[in-house]
């Protein structure tokens, strides 16, 4: 039996912890980008170390859908609503890519932001409403669920998908691999 989203998005973020242990995850702290990611305090900039961590607060990305009169796919919600963490970096089959995430309530913020900006311009040009989530190292190319169908694809920002990648973002995840850490 498949995996749901949460599933895959765990065991993804449990072997991407495990494979940065032999280097760590570090960060330069900011006191005034507070997260709970954060392992211990410093000064400002110094490097510190962060891990995921599943998210204790209520975060919805209801006030977008009913913004833009739009039911968001339910998988993607829950994939921006589950971890506090930095981006992660991974290998997908075709290449490498950087998972987004939310580092605080204010990032989710933020995303949301960017979120309602990109549905707009697919609005504007008469596209179909696709979520970003991801990035590659493409310049102009972002990985994407299209909203209607729960499908990855990659896509060339301004422009329709060019290419489904997986079904659903639970299979996109199952088949990634975590990269090692790039410490700041």
């Amino acid at each position: 039996m498949a995996l749901s989203m949460s599933e895959e998005l765990d065991n993804f973020v449990s072997s991407y912890v495990e494979n940065a242990n032999e280097c760590g995850l570090a960060v330069p702290f900011d006191k005034d980008w507070p997260s709970s990611c954060y392992q211990s305090e410093g000064s400002q900039g110094q490097l510190v170390q962060w891990r995921p961590v599943r998210q204790n607060v209520s975060v919805s990305f209801d006030n977008v859908a009913a913004a833009l009169e739009l039911e968001l796919d339910e998988a993607y919600c829950n994939y921006f609503t589950r971890y506090f963490s930095n981006n992660l970096i991974a290998h997908a089959p075709q290449g490498k890519c950087e998972l987004l995430q939310v580092w605080n309530e204010d990032d989710f913020e933020r995303l949301q932001q960017n979120l309602i900006g990109h549905l707009l311009m697919k609005q504007r040009l008469s596209q179909q409403p696709t979520l970003f989530f991801g990035l590659t190292d493409e310049d102009d190319f972002i990985l994407t669920v299209i909203n209607s169908t729960g499908e990855v694809a990659l896509e060339q920002v301004g422009q329709e998908p060019k290419e489904i990648l997986a079904p659903s973002l639970a299979e996109f995840l199952s088949v990634l691999k975590p990269a090692p850490p790039q410490n700041s």
